[in-house]
């Protein structure tokens, strides 16, 4: 348990800050996973618009520091790579 009152605060704002964190990689998750559902279907053309959407979140995600940069870059790989195979 924290002692000090700036331990205190610190406990609090990274409590916070993990909510949002949560929730903007859940976002990552969910869209990508929508794609995937989308392209089984054989839906191409959803899945592309999708593509914006899904990007989108993984570069809020990297912004914020939720994501390492690496990692955005190669969810955006995999999902080109997955739109590309579906053609």
């Amino acid at each position: 348990m924290a002692i000090t009152s700036s331990a205190k605060k610190a406990i609090r704002v990274s409590a916070r800050k993990a909510v949002f964190n949560v929730r903007r990689a859940d976002a990552v998750r969910k869209v990508t996973k929508e794609i995937k559902q989308i392209l089984a279907s054989k839906n191409v053309k959803d899945a592309k618009a999708l593509m914006a959407k899904a990007y989108k979140a993984i570069d809020k995600a990297t912004k914020m520091n939720t994501i390492h940069k690496n990692t955005a870059s190669r969810k955006k790989a995999q999902i080109a790579k997955w739109l590309k195979a579906a053609k």
